[in-house]
């Protein structure tokens, strides 16, 4: 704390801004998460696996940024069938392709990123 020559306390406020480590960008203005999420090209396919079940793949959701683990768990939850996360896919019993695209466009990826084969 500094006196002046008037005798009234000058007191410093600190302001601690967390920063983004990616982009510099204060937490506040920081938009990596939707640049990463526009630069990802997600596929959205149908196979068919033992005794001729039906089986959805989603492929191309980079699990460096995204819990790959977490999203399978929501979109067991959301499309209300089995599944799991291995090797960077996302594979779930059953043909939830339109299901997944709506999913995923609410969760902030772009419709011309998400491809249904």
């Amino acid at each position: 704390m500094k006196v002046l020559n008037t005798a009234v306390p000058v007191i410093r406020l600190s302001i601690m801004v967390e920063i983004c480590p990616t982009c510099g960008l204060p937490k506040d203005l920081c938009a990596c998460g939707d640049i990463e999420k526009e630069q990802q090209r997600i596929r959205i396919r149908l196979e068919t696996r033992k005794y001729g079940r039906p089986t959805t793949i989603v492929d191309g959701i980079d699990n460096k940024t995204t819990d790959l683990a977490g999203m399978a768990q929501k979109l067991k939850n959301f499309c209300a069938c089995g599944g799991t996360a291995k090797n960077g896919l996302v594979i779930l019993q059953g043909d939830h392709r339109d299901k997944i695209r709506q999913f995923l466009l609410a969760a902030g990826y772009p419709d011309e990123n998400i491809q249904l084969q």
